[in-house]
């Protein structure tokens, strides 16, 4: 049937392949496993549906669990075993999927022309009521197994082979995720003894890191059937003690198949470029859930899925994934530690349910983690100190950027996030029809205690804390100031001019803050400084030969060590999801797609044409799509009603 699929209990399917993610990292023969708390899935649950059935009808259970199927009428009741034909009288029947597994989560599917699996069952786990059940659009046919992601597989052969170091080099075209392909075309490679099983790749990516036997992140020994290595990141693959001619290598390609609904090209080419790369750089970091990197970490980070949703909405606008990377993310209640350990990664979790609302209407999601964001600020007002402010406890990571800040005592820029959160709390619950009036009570007392204890007039500008008297600026709260609506107009004026436009103030150096800082400047209307931002920031990362775009990038650090972070020889991930947003600014603000409306139905589109001589550009709207096409003297503006995958 039509919108059969398969069911378990909401949450546990996002929950088990988070984990499977989260502890795949490998790195120079060693597994690292994430350092947080993995959340459970349940073992045990029933699934549930009443039917006013009108004539008799058959359908079939199949399961991953042990268990039976439970059908009860007015007058009886009997069990059945999963995988037996069962077929029932007309009346009101009451279908009970009773599922236990140690393994993996539980999950169903039912195979009738009247009864089937679809999202109008219910699930329980014997300690809370029925909830809704779980379903992914992938997962739709009796012969599937929910535990088991199906990749969409490629083949890429090399663009070039060489020999250098006594052993062979493979080139791929871009970096991909892939499973390398090794096998020998003789009995040996370089002497009489030498056999397939001694053959080993070092994958990079980057030419100096698969060269580097001793520092490089990956090294495989083919499987012995598959010839094939794990998947992994991989752009350069170097054999030793081979020739080109005794070595056949390949690279298979594993990724989730998004359609493609966007594109862009304009009278730039640099950045038609960026986007480009920009593009293939989140595809790949863009699987079951948004990760961080695909060499390190492989992880499941709240604050580069954040900005992920930010890209996504004007790329891919595939709601699913945000869903399944925010039910990842939160995990079960009780809450005990922060999200990744990090308590402005908490905050960023609560923002982005919101946006998520915001870009897609997805109303049934929000009502679904709305209680779990009330006990995560729940869990927030436990550390509060005595002036209201969020700290951290003992092994919280207060992060907000890889930079020099004085993290002294509470953080300016982590009251910034906090108090967005309760005027994000105020908005879910009002869309929910609930009066909750106590957020934006709690909202203006924190706006109030943030102005009066890190407002520095001197200055013009937020300081970092105020516990240590250093004064200390920086550009991080500053942004969050105006990026939030915390600072008042003539705070905004003092800030540009005192922080954001002072060459005296620290750069930023990462692509994650940039993202922040890039925003706020296209909010205020400094449009010509984020273009050319763009141009030369992401532009040097390419002139560099960036085929993907890095976690971190300082045009003033050398060449000899560009890839190092971390104190990590080839530390540096060269392809971090925080790196694409050049799609949100050029689609949101050059491009001028602003929504006007929750779920991406109502919007405006009002291009900078200054900027360019020409350009066409497609980009999702709703289930629909917007064609902007301007050749320098004329804007055409078309929008197709339905999604038109290009």
């Amino acid at each position: 049937m039509e919108n059969t699929f398969w069911i378990w209990y909401p949450g546990d399917f996002e929950l088990y392949h988070a984990m499977k993610q989260n502890f795949s990292r490998v790195e120079r023969g060693f597994g690292w496993p994430a350092f947080w708390k993995s959340e459970g899935f349940r073992n045990r649950v029933a699934f549930r549906r009443i039917y006013e059935l009108e004539q008799e009808t058959s359908f079939t259970v199949f399961s991953n669990a042990i268990g039976h199927v439970l059908v009860t009428w007015e007058n009886g009741e009997k069990k059945y075993p999963f995988g037996k034909k069962i077929t029932v009288a007309p009346g009101k029947v009451r279908i009970s999927i009773h599922a236990g597994c140690v393994e993996a989560f539980p999950c169903a599917y039912v195979q009738g022309e009247v009864i089937y699996s679809d999202k109008t069952w219910q699930a329980e786990d014997y300690s809370q009521p029925l909830v809704p059940v779980g379903v992914c659009k992938y997962f739709t046919k009796p012969g599937q197994n929910p535990t088991v992601w199906e990749y969409t597989e490629k083949e890429c052969k090399p663009v070039k082979i060489s020999e250098i170091n006594g052993g062979v080099l493979a080139e791929f075209e871009t970096e991909l995720t892939a499973a390398v392909y090794v096998k020998s075309k003789r009995s040996n490679c370089v002497d009489s003894t030498s056999k397939d099983e001694d053959l080993e790749a070092f994958c990079g990516e980057s030419e100096d890191e698969a060269l580097d036997l001793e520092h490089c992140y990956y090294s495989w020994q083919p499987d012995p059937v598959t010839n094939r290595c794990p998947c992994c990141a991989v752009r350069f693959a170097f054999i030793p003690n081979c020739k080109a001619e005794d070595v056949e290598i390949t690279a298979f390609y594993q990724y989730v198949d998004f359609p493609k609904r966007a594109s862009f090209k304009c009278s730039d080419q640099k950045l038609n470029k960026i986007w480009e790369v920009a593009e293939h750089t989140f595809r790949l970091c863009s699987g079951i859930f948004f990760l961080d990197g695909v060499k390190r970490d492989k992880w499941i980070w709240s604050g580069d899925a954040y900005q992920s949703f930010f890209v996504n909405q004007y790329l891919l606008a595939d709601p699913d994934i945000d869903q399944r990377t925010l039910l990842a993310l939160r995990g079960n209640d009780p809450m005990t530690r922060h999200i990744n350990t990090i308590m402005d990664y908490s905050l960023f979790w609560i923002l982005g349910v919101l946006y998520h609302y915001e870009a897609y209407g997805d109303l049934e999601f929000v009502r679904q983690v709305y209680p779990k964001m009330c006990s995560l600020m729940e869990f927030c007002e436990g550390q509060l100190d005595e002036n209201g402010f969020l700290v951290g406890r003992e092994n919280d990571w207060i992060y907000i950027d890889w930079a020099d800040m004085d993290k002294t005592g509470a953080l300016c820029a982590e009251q910034m996030l906090f108090a967005a959160c309760w005027q994000t709390m105020a908005q879910v619950s009002e869309a929910l029809g609930e009066e909750n009036p106590e957020y934006m009570e709690k909202y203006e007392k924190l706006i109030g205690q943030i102005r009066k204890f890190y407002w520095d007039q001197e200055k013009g500008a937020f300081i970092d804390s105020f516990e240590s008297g250093k004064k200390n600026v920086t550009r991080h709260a500053n942004i969050f100031a105006i990026l939030f609506h915390i600072a008042t107009q003539e705070e905004q004026e003092k800030i540009l001019a005192n922080v954001i436009k002072n060459d005296a103030i620290p750069a930023i150096t990462t692509p994650y803050f940039n993202f922040f800082e890039l925003d706020m400047l296209c909010q205020t209307g400094e449009l010509e400084l984020v273009f050319n931002k763009i141009r030369d920031y992401w532009g040097g990362m390419l002139d560099r030969g960036a085929v993907t775009f890095w976690e971190e990038f300082d045009p003033e650090a050398p060449v000899e060590t560009q890839y190092d972070m971390y104190g990590d020889r080839f530390g540096k991930s060269l392809c971090h999801a925080w790196a694409a947003s050049p799609i949100y600014f050029l689609a949101k603000y050059f491009m001028g797609l602003k929504f006007t409306g929750v779920g991406g139905k109502e919007f405006v589109v009002e291009p900078h044409t200054e900027f360019f001589d020409s350009f066409d550009c497609t980009l999702p709207v709703a289930e629909g799509q917007v064609h902007i096409v301007w050749d320098g003297n004329e804007l055409k503006v078309e929008k197709t009603a339905h999604r038109l995958d290009l």
